[in-house]
């Protein structure tokens, strides 16, 4: 796996490229993308910006012991179209290797900048019942 503070700028990046764009809509396109990587870190940055454009508490990415992956954003309880499934494994390992987790649960505040916003972003992961959850948490 490359360096996690790469992956770090790298969906910084990301979120200044689609700050103008539907996240929603972006996301929805997705689906199937044949280069996992960077379908996984696009999906983390318009994840960012549609919680931050809608005043999200959190955005969590479940994936269940049978293999699906559930996207919810609380803020209303609202699906978000999720990704497939090598896409959402992929998700979840970036994101552990960003905040440098290691273990079946973890937790790190994330300091995230682009254009001319930074906030914190609370990242929390955890293991249960064979399935993995990641959630982002918005300031």
């Amino acid at each position: 796996m490359r360096e996690s503070s790469s992956l770090h700028q790298k969906v910084q990046e990301m979120c200044d490229c689609y700050a103008t764009n539907d996240p929603l809509k972006e996301m929805s396109r997705l689906q199937h993308q044949p280069d996992v990587d960077e379908a996984a870190i696009k999906w983390i940055a318009l994840a960012i910006l549609h919680g931050l454009n809608n005043n999200a508490e959190e955005i969590s990415l479940e994936k269940t012991k049978s293999g699906s992956v559930r996207v919810v954003a609380e803020y209303r309880k609202t699906e978000l179209p999720p990704p497939d499934n090598d896409i959402g494994d992929r998700i979840v390992a970036v994101l552990r290797d960003i905040i440098h987790v290691d273990s079946s649960q973890g937790e790190s505040t994330l300091a995230f900048g682009f254009r001319n916003n930074s906030m914190e972003l609370r990242l929390k992961t955890r293991e249960e019942a064979g399935g993995r959850k990641i959630t982002i948490g918005f300031p």
